[in-house]
């Protein structure tokens, strides 16, 4: 608790690093392995691959398998993802319980295996936050500290998911912890490149996604980037509202939830396969522009419609992978129409769902540095930054401003009367010890 502690917090970032990845490393390892196993080709994305009756009874079996795991639980168990994260920092000092770590690694996994609409990152950031939270109970240090292990576990998983260091430091202090000073940066940090570190050890140095060289043709572009800041953000808040109003009318009965994802899923999945599980086979199409503007908007749209409605009736995946779905397919879009008025200024159409995918992250969690890092670390391009902070903040300011919609973490936490505002004087309790304000000089009589 004292001013001289920071080279000891360093070392725990580090640590806390080290385990977050690990686990991460297992929670990936736990879905693509089986994967690898039984989808065809090999491939744990190839779920186009599989027979119509496996596309529908896979959802719906893996759905059941969840209701059963959660019926186990207690109702504050079954709480989990960036939400429960948010409550616990807020409300509960940083303490995270394990139960509701064993809910979501394991729900996690089964909801990828089953070939639901789900990402590994939302899951991550939970898993990588009791992991900080439970080492510094462990350690039994003071609450800040445990708040400060918890931000580095969040940005260690992002980094570990994405191979994406600064985005994950962004992240965990814009997101889940929502503030920077200079004795939490470090740690974090450190914590970030530990996590990168270890998954490069054992999948190497490339991003999670295929990107191309891409560049800007010409300013007349400009038009094109202002129309895909607005389209993003529209579609933004629509996925916003639909798991809002979800949530609102979800049914309280557990069994009749989780039938109704594994439903929706299964039917779904008979039409348009490439919603089932992650989907970055697909981004990476969309990114080397593969796939048709048709296409792209029709995956586009039944991603969001799904992805929402599993997140709104209480599903424990995540919605981050989605959201980079979602961004890629529909910035696409934007990209074919663009190639088709105007071909001869018109980059090429991955240039515009590389920014999508940017867009409609940073707007869907009001977090426009998120979405700027993770852009210019995912392409290694620092050209791509000038477009990108206009696309990013058109984005954000529609679905805020325009559509009245905020982020949606804190929204889903609003319905269960939970709030995450601070004020500066509780954010600054919260950085302080008594310890280090406290006058020692006492004398005993």
């Amino acid at each position: 608790a004292q001013d001289d502690a920071l080279p000891l917090l360093a070392l725990l970032g580090v640590i806390a690093g080290a385990f977050t990845s690990i686990t991460i490393l297992l929670f990936r390892l736990a879905i693509e392995g089986p994967l690898d196993a039984y989808l065809p080709g090999g491939h744990h994305e190839n779920f186009e691959g599989v027979g119509a009756w496996l596309r529908f009874s896979l959802p719906l079996t893996g759905a059941m398998l969840v209701a059963a795991l959660f019926h186990k639980l207690s109702t504050q168990s079954r709480i989990v993802g960036i939400s429960h994260v948010l409550e616990r920092i807020k409300h509960h000092q940083g303490h995270m319980p394990a139960s509701n770590f064993i809910a979501q690694f394991v729900g996690g996994v089964i909801c990828a295996l089953s070939g639901q609409s789900t990402g590994r990152e939302g899951p991550a950031v939970h898993l990588g936050a009791a992991t900080g939270s439970i080492m510094g109970r462990k350690f039994k240090l003071s609450s800040s500290h445990i708040q400060l292990l918890l931000g580095a576990g969040v940005a260690a998983a992002i980094s570990a998911s994405f191979n994406t260091p600064i985005a994950g430091v962004i992240f965990a202090m814009e997101v889940i912890i929502r503030g920077y000073n200079m004795v939490s940066l470090i740690p974090i940090i450190l914590a970030s490149v530990t996590g990168a570190l270890i998954t490069r050890i054992f999948y190497g140095a490339e991003q999670a996604f295929v990107v191309p060289q891409l560049q800007m043709h010409s300013l007349m572009e400009f038009p094109f980037l202002i129309a895909e800041g607005l389209f993003m953000g529209a579609l933004a808040a629509l996925f916003i509202w639909v798991c809002v109003n979800t949530a609102k009318k979800s049914p309280k009965n557990l069994w009749l939830r989780f039938l109704i994802i594994g439903l929706l899923n299964g039917f779904i999945a008979l039409l348009i396969p490439q919603i089932m599980g992650i989907g970055y086979d697909t981004v990476n199409l969309a990114l080397i522009g593969q796939l048709p503007w048709i296409a792209l908007f029709i995956f586009a749209l039944a991603k969001l419609l799904i992805t929402s409605l599993n997140l709104g009736l209480g599903q424990p995946g995540g919605a981050i992978g989605p959201m980079l779905f979602i961004g890629a397919c529909a910035g696409g879009v934007i990209g074919e129409i663009g190639n088709y008025l105007a071909p001869d200024e018109a980059s090429a159409s991955g240039y515009y769902a590389m920014l999508g995918m940017a867009a409609l992250m940073s707007a869907c969690l009001q977090a426009p540095l998120t979405g700027l890092m993770t852009l210019l670390e995912l392409t290694s391009n620092p050209n791509i930054i000038l477009p990108g902070m206009l696309v990013v903040v058109i984005a954000n300011l529609t679905a805020s401003e325009v559509f009245k919609q905020k982020a949606l973490f804190p929204r889903l936490l609003q319905l269960r009367g939970l709030s995450i505002d601070t004020s500066p004087v509780e954010q600054m309790l919260r950085r302080n010890s008594v310890l280090t304000v406290a006058d020692k000089n006492v004398k005993a009589l």
